[in-house]
């Protein structure tokens, strides 16, 4: 039988995971429009830019990563 308060838990876990979503996507973005302007400015630079653009996207990825799978760890231990 679930409880008000199981389905209170899964309601959150799943917000959170979202927002982890939500926020990679906006972080890569940013990264990515950054990246752009530097190497518009700096055209000499792309390839060390386009290295640290790949490297910090993959960081922010991993962490959004790591926010999903703690929601679906909170999920599945309710």
């Amino acid at each position: 039988m679930l409880l008000a308060t199981d389905v209170t838990g899964y309601g959150i876990a799943a917000l959170a995971a979202g927002v982890a979503a939500l926020g990679a996507g906006v972080g890569i973005g940013q990264i990515g429009n950054g990246a752009m302007q530097a190497m518009a400015r700096q055209p000499e630079a792309i390839n060390d830019l386009r290295a640290n653009m790949i490297l910090m996207a993959a960081l922010v990825e991993g962490a959004a990563f790591f926010a999903m799978v703690i929601g679906l760890l909170v999920i599945f231990t309710i």
